[in-house]
């Protein structure tokens, strides 16, 4: 054992009282030099000074037998020295097992006080001994260290326990009911054990006899011998008893599961190999496998493809020689599987009567007539060319403006199957191309699951959130995507796992996203990008009355009759309670009011309800958009900007101050880098354009300027809100205030052009909402205005500009600035 103190190793049970133990709880030792003894610890002569013999992982208790190895050169001093006296050793366990050389600190001060009963010497100079514990002892001082631990003990004796209580004795029961239980599970004999633990009716004793055979952590065994306390320590032993129970029933468990799928795979295996037996006696031989004749029959009907007949024959013919048992042919059996159930040649027929298309649609959908046109438009060249391959289209707009539902409708108007795949978050590669065959688990990516579930080759696939798809170490779907999504390869589209080609080129893509900033450049390449802007209050009126509040009212459990809702109201709720690009808050409010009408209905109220705008603060609480914010008289250094989220346009304040100081310029409100730039540039613009405003040439040098962008906690970034800052940066420097029912949006050069933007429509339709009277944007973007409604168009002023120098006077409604600020 290479020097260690440590136990023999014993085969047996977690539980297992030695014959030593067994006779140790009757009869002390007897031996040639000490004689024998009357089975008293009292009458035992223990001296207070022995030799120490420190052991590794294991913890002696009282009554305990067991043999060691010594091999360290001070154990086996130790031991001889034990020897030469009395026979006594105290046993201290190592706290760390490590530890080739103990001192006093590595070793734990509580131990059991040991006689050795016999002593063999081995004849690589280590030492047998057999030794049995007698009674706890606590180290009160170590006296010598060299050539062996010497240690003044102090005796700890057992606690008397007068008379045992009702819970002690149930205590006792349990400990002897576990103990027989795992002994049983262990399948280790039990009676003559059992005996010897009916025997002992002392809390502490039994625990002693339980613990020293228990297998237990050195840490937990160590535990439990230091405790004093009989009564403490049997539940202590208790609890360890209750893990070893949980833990050899769950043994127990494994071993009878692993032998029962042992016994049931032999016995299948015996089975088959009579029932093949048979049938070649019956002459059955040929039909011995109908499964195989079915899978044959299914793939003939599959109309596979040349090339795909001729590797799905390949595979039949290799799981045919196979055992129907092997992982191999499990592998087989399913990819033959996908192989015939697949749509390869089952087409649906398209509803080519453009007029009823037409109606399906505007029936669905309230405007989006650019969408509606473009799927007509594909209608029509289907009927004049039915050779065509399905278009790409791509809806980008802000949440809730209906690009999922749109979809269904165009699955609706053809008279397709419609499939929904939703991309956002999608990181790996194998969901689009699919995993190979080598792999455990592997299936056919969702392009091919998608096609089986349609069970066509041409339904209208709608793959949502494309602009939301990851990449990590597992690959790139959004490369996997280009080949799915381009006319002039996807007809031979290859799936990892199907390894043969599948025409996806009559299959009807639909892509839809939020933005188009995060899909790359030759993704977005293949696709044919139709915007779906945010609708107008006008619109979602419309489309309140026609499509979601007869929804809500049904599916809340009203009749059409039980309420009243003016337009006015649908308005209110419109401005005060939902201010977004698309319906699903509106929905939602709507919603909220059907089911409070319904509350007032089920409680016996009788309709119709009348909803008033006075009734609708009481069913929707206060107004959540106010327009407090606007102010009749802005203040100078503050100018109304318009920007573009994914959500729809919003207004943006830009305020600026100055302030004594040495020409710093502070930005803050979370601005990014070209919102950052931007105010760098409307500086520059203002310095170069100083004499031409009126401003003193080195206001750089004389004043601080602070830019700031309220809602700080919101980040802002974007190439439009140049003009804004500087408008509010002259408006500032010059004591000038601007207009209070003016917004602009562009961006501006060095020497002051206005740049064209994106996002009008959105940007138009919140300075509506926000009770804007007139809109200020570039020249360029003059043509994007034909895109607004003309009810629309009625309720703002929307004046263009190609420089700097026309803003000014259109925003404060002067030809000139008043006076500089000094």
């Amino acid at each position: 054992m290479n020097g260690e103190n440590t136990t023999l190793p014993e085969d047996g049970a977690a539980l297992q009282v030695a014959p030593e133990a067994a006779a140790a709880t009757d009869t002390p030792p007897v031996d040639e030099k000490t004689g024998p003894g009357d089975g008293e610890k009292a009458q035992l002569d223990i001296p207070l000074e022995m030799p120490v013999l420190p052991v590794r992982d294991i913890v002696v208790f009282n009554y305990m037998i067991l043999p060691l190895f010594v091999g360290r050169d001070k154990s086996v001093q130790a031991v001889d020295a034990a020897l030469s006296g009395n026979r006594y050793i105290l046993i201290l366990t190592q706290k760390d097992e490590k530890v080739d050389e103990p001192g006093p600190d590595d070793l734990h001060v509580v131990g059991t006080v040991g006689m050795i009963m016999r002593m063999l010497k081995m004849p690589d100079g280590r030492l047998k001994v057999l030794v049995q514990g007698l009674t706890r002892a606590r180290v009160t001082e170590f006296t010598s260290t060299d050539p062996f631990h010497l240690a003044k003990i102090e005796v700890l004796e057992e606690r008397d326990v007068k008379e045992i209580t009702l819970e002690q004795e149930a205590m006792m029961r349990a400990a002897r009911e576990q103990s027989e239980k795992i002994l049983s599970l262990r399948g280790i004999a039990t009676a003559d054990i059992m005996s010897v633990l009916n025997s002992v009716n002392e809390p502490g004793r039994l625990a002693d006899l339980i613990a020293s055979n228990l297998r237990m952590r050195v840490d937990e065994a160590q535990k439990i011998l230091e405790c004093e306390d009989p009564i403490e320590r049997m539940h202590l032993v208790n609890n360890q008893l209750v893990k070893e129970v949980e833990v050899a029933s769950m043994q127990a468990k494994i071993q009878n599961m692993a032998k029962e799928g042992m016994d049931k795979a032999q016995k299948d295996f015996f089975l088959r190999e009579q029932m093949k037996a048979i049938r070649k006696e019956l002459g059955e031989g040929e039909d011995e496998d109908d499964d195989m004749e079915v899978l044959r029959k299914a793939l003939d009907k599959a109309g596979l493809p040349k090339e795909v007949k001729k590797e799905a024959d390949k595979q039949l013919k290799r799981l045919t020689g196979m055992h129907p048992d092997s992982s191999e042919a499990s592998v087989i059996r399913t990819y033959l599987d996908w192989m015939a159930e697949l749509p390869w040649k089952k087409l649906s027929r398209d509803q080519l009567d453009i007029k009823e298309a037409k109606r399906i649609l505007d029936e669905d959908h309230y405007d989006l007539d650019k969408v509606k046109e473009r799927i007509l438009e594909y209608l029509s060249v289907r009927k004049l060319n039915p050779g065509m391959k399905g278009p790409i289209l791509c809806f980008v707009g802000p949440p809730g403006v209906g690009k999922t539902s749109l979809g269904r409708s165009i699955a609706r108007a053809l008279k397709r199957k419609f499939v929904r795949m939703s991309l956002g978050g999608m990181r790996d590669e194998a969901e689009i191309r699919g995993h190979r065959r080598t792999y455990i688990g592997s299936m056919p990516g969702r392009i091919v699951q998608s096609i089986k579930q349609a069970g066509t080759r041409n339904p209208v696939i709608m793959l949502d959130e494309i602009d939301k798809v990851g990449t990590d170490f597992r690959g790139d779907p959004s490369s996997a995507l280009l080949e799915v999504l381009d006319p002039e390869q996807n007809f031979s589209f290859s799936d990892h796992y199907l390894n043969v080609p599948f025409d996806l080129s009559k299959v009807m893509f639909i892509c839809t996203a939020n933005i188009l900033d995060t899909i790359p450049a030759a993704l977005l390449d293949r696709m044919e990008i139709i915007r779906l802007p945010g609708y107008t209050e006008q619109e979602k009126v419309h489309i309140a009355k026609r499509f979601i509040l007869p929804r809500q009212v049904q599916e809340n459990g009203l009749k059409k009759t039980d309420m009243v809702l003016s337009d006015q109201v649908l308005s209110q709720i419109i401005r005060d309670y939902t201010r977004e690009a698309g319906l699903r808050n509106l929905e939602r409010e709507v919603g909220s009011v059907c089911r409070k009408l319904a509350r007032r209905k089920a409680e016996g109220e009788k309709p119709p309800f009348r909803i008033t705008a006075k009734a609708l603060v009481k069913l929707l609480g206060q107004p959540r958009h106010l327009d407090e914010e606007h102010e009749k008289v802005l203040p100078p250094g503050v100018a109304v900007g318009l920007a573009w989220t994914p959500v729809g346009g919003e207004i943006l304040h830009i305020e600026v101050a100055t302030m004594p100081g040495k020409g710093k310029l502070h930005l803050t409100g979370k601005l990014g880098d070209v919102m950052k730039e931007s105010a760098q540039a409307a500086l520059s613009y203002a310095r170069s354009r100083a004499k031409e405003l009126g401003l003193d040439p080195d206001f750089t040098e004389k004043l601080d300027i602070h830019v700031h962008v309220p809602s700080g906690a919101t980040p802002k970034d974007g190439p439009s809100a140049g003009v804004t800052l500087v408008t509010a940066l002259i408006s500032a420097l010059t004591n000038t205030p601007v207009c209070h029912d003016v917004a602009m949006t562009g961006e501006i050069t060095l020497r002051g052009r206005v740049l064209p933007v994106g996002g009008v429509k959105e940007k138009i339709l919140a300075a509506v909402a926000a009770g804007m009277t007139r809109v200020i944007i570039p020249k360029r973007n003059e043509k994007d205005l034909e895109e607004i409604p003309k009810e629309l168009r009625a309720k703002i002023v929307v004046q263009t500009v190609e420089h700097m120098d026309e803003i000014w006077p259109l925003a404060c409604g002067r030809t000139k600035p008043e006076g500089a600020a000094s």
